[in-house]
């Protein structure tokens, strides 16, 4: 097992991380305790402040990045001081200052990057960049204690497949275009339904709803998937709903398709696909455990398909609720410590953020 602990201080027996997160629209700040030596079931981390403020938009309307920036500068600090308050700590108490380096909107992460400066400069703490991904797979990893899964990653900007493998986290398969939070919250847009709290949970509660099944395209291409296609097909769908066109493709033996039709149905096509090619990643490594992560790792419909093709192989799914799959500042703080830990530092000059940093780009020295 590696070991940790390269930049303990003689007579501290843990380490404090402030994380700093705001990818997208989702602003968090969490603050995360580590005590010294491999971290393990019984040796665990210890979540002192998880907060987060998320930049909603009236129903129909997306999120642009200029607005969620200007979001998160408006409420960075006072995430900040409420963090701080609630973990009973001082700024000046935190080892090191970690902040979403990327993937994910230029704009908003500039944002976040600017206040973890500022933070480092006031405090005189070292920083630590973080890509989103790796937080998502190790705050998971840590929650749930799963071993060595097979990662899936769904969320508004990313849908990977990925395995771990000499220190490095592959993507054994990927989107070829829009990722599936991103599929999500466009159809709830057409259906202009509201963003509060999140488009895709309110496609899951109108989906639970539903009765018929809308065959729609189910586009896997080996290891990849699409959809946008998908996306397309059932706007049009969607869109004849609203103009009231009673054509056949509207109509079902048990009565004419329902919006809640048109939901359910796109869900079960998107997390068949899914399962389809995480359970090919799980046969290419020999796994037989897969760990759910991202914004839409909650959604409940998914977990269920999940967990019967990890059964049909005798294996176990692992899977954490939204406080740890939404975007959350306590995953950044948690693999930014890993980090630094290890030795590693963001100098200052270094401190840019990237629209484009992918899962393997990072060197996961923690991990054997």
């Amino acid at each position: 097992m590696v070991q940790l602990d390269l930049h303990a201080k003689p007579g501290k027996d843990y380490y404090l991380s402030i994380g700093l997160e705001g990818s997208a629209n989702k602003l968090g700040v969490g603050i995360i305790r580590h005590p010294l030596g491999n971290l393990t079931p019984t040796n665990k981390a210890e979540v002192l402040a998880n907060i987060r403020d998320t930049y909603i938009t009236p129903p129909g309307e997306g999120f642009l990045p200029r607005d969620t920036a200007r979001h998160h500068r408006n409420w960075v600090v006072r995430l900040i001081k409420r963090a701080l308050h609630e973990s009973g700590i001082r700024g000046t108490q935190v080892d090191v200052i970690c902040f979403t380096q990327g993937p994910g909107m230029g704009a908003p992460l500039q944002s976040v990057v600017v206040a973890a400066r500022t933070l480092s400069q006031m405090w005189e703490i070292p920083l630590v960049g973080v890509n989103h991904c790796v937080g998502h797979i190790e705050m998971g990893r840590e929650i749930t204690d799963s071993q060595n899964p097979v990662v899936l990653y769904v969320s508004g900007g990313n849908t990977q497949v990925i395995a771990y493998s000499r220190q490095r986290y592959r993507i054994f398969g990927e989107t070829l275009d829009i990722a599936i939070g991103n599929c999500l919250d466009r159809f709830a847009r057409t259906l202009k339904i509201s963003n509060n709290p999140s488009p895709g949970y309110n496609i899951e509660q109108l989906a639970k709803k539903g009765k018929n099944f809308v065959d729609l395209p189910y586009t896997v291409k080996g290891m990849d998937l699409s959809m946008s296609g998908i996306l397309e097909y059932i706007d049009n769908l969607a869109n004849d709903l609203f103009k009231g066109k009673k054509n056949k493709i509207l109509m079902a033996s048990s009565g004419q398709i329902t919006v809640e039709d048109l939901c359910f149905s796109l869900q079960e096509s998107l997390f068949a696909m899914l399962v389809e090619i995480t359970e090919r990643a799980m046969a290419h490594v020999n796994s037989n455990q897969v760990l759910i992560v991202g914004g839409v790792g909650s959604n409940v419909r998914l977990q269920e398909m999940m967990a019967i093709m990890v059964k049909d192989r005798n294996g176990s799914i692992y899977a954490t609720d939204e406080r740890f799959c939404i975007d959350n500042g306590i995953m950044i703080a948690h693999a930014g410590l890993l980090a630094y830990r290890m030795g590693q530092v963001t100098e200052l000059k270094g401190s840019v953020c990237s629209q484009r940093f992918r899962t393997d780009e990072v060197f996961v020295e923690w991990r054997d």
